[in-house]
C-alpha cells in the first residue's frame, strides 16, 4: 500500500470523490503542510496554523497508480486558484501536494507541467514534502455520504462526483454509493 497526501480545498469534497476510486483502500480527512502540531479545525480555520485541508489516502499501486490519483486531483479542483476553491477561501484551501517519496515529487513535478500546459495557465498547486498528517474531528469524516442534502453536498461535491463519474468511468469503485 500507498500513501498520498493531497489537498484540494474542502476536504469534504476531496474525500467524498477518492473513496469512491477503485484501489483506495481508505481516505481520511485532516490538516497537513503547517507549523502547528495537532490542530483543531478552529485553529485551520484562523490562517494562523500554515495547514491546508487535506486527505491522507491509501491505495493499492497494483490497482491505481499514483499518477492516476493525481489525474483525478487536477481534474476535481481548479489549481489555478490561490487559497481558493469556489466560495472556500483561504489558505487552509489551497492547492497542495505533500509528496512521501522522491519518485511522488517528481510524478507531482510532471503532472503539474502537462497540467500548465493543457490548461494554457500557471498551477498555483504547493509542492512539498510531507512531514505530518492530523486527523480532522470525527464529525468530517464521510462527510457527504452522511449529509447528502445539506445545500453545501448538493452544490459544491455533487458537481465533483459527477465530474469523476464522468471523466475517470473506469476508474470506480463498485459499492452502493460510488454512482451517488
Amino acid at each position: 500500500m500507498e500513501l498520498a497526501t493531497l489537498g484540494g480545498g474542502c476536504f469534504w469534497c476531496t474525500e467524498a470523490v477518492y473513496s469512491r476510486v477503485k484501489g483506495v483502500i481508505s481516505v481520511k480527512p485532516g490538516y497537513s503542510g503547517g507549523h502547528v502540531p495537532n490542530p483543531t479545525y478552529e485553529d485551520v480555520c484562523t490562517d494562523k496554523t500554515g495547514h491546508a485541508e487535506v486527505v491522507q489516502i491509501t491505495f493499492d499501486p497494483s490497482i491505481i497508480s499514483y499518477k492516476e490519483i493525481l489525474e483525478i486531483f487536477f481534474a476535481i479542483h481548479d489549481p489555478t486558484t490561490l487559497n481558493r476553491q469556489g466560495n472556500d477561501v483561504g489558505t487552509q484551501y489551497r492547492s497542495i501536494i505533500l509528496y512521501h517519496n522522491e519518485e511522488q515529487r517528481k510524478i507531482a513535478e510532471e503532472m503539474i507541467k502537462e497540467v500548465e500546459k493543457e490548461l494554457g495557465k500557471k498551477v498555483v498547486t504547493e509542492l512539498k514534502p510531507f512531514e505530518a498528517f492530523y486527523e480532522a474531528e470525527d464529525y468530517h469524516h464521510n462527510f457527504y455520504d452522511k449529509h447528502r442534502n445539506y445545500p453545501y453536498c448538493k452544490l459544491v461535491i455533487d458537481p465533483k462526483i459527477k465530474k469523476f463519474l464522468k471523466y475517470f468511468p473506469n476508474k470506480v469503485k463498485i459499492t452502493e454509493n460510488a454512482q451517488s
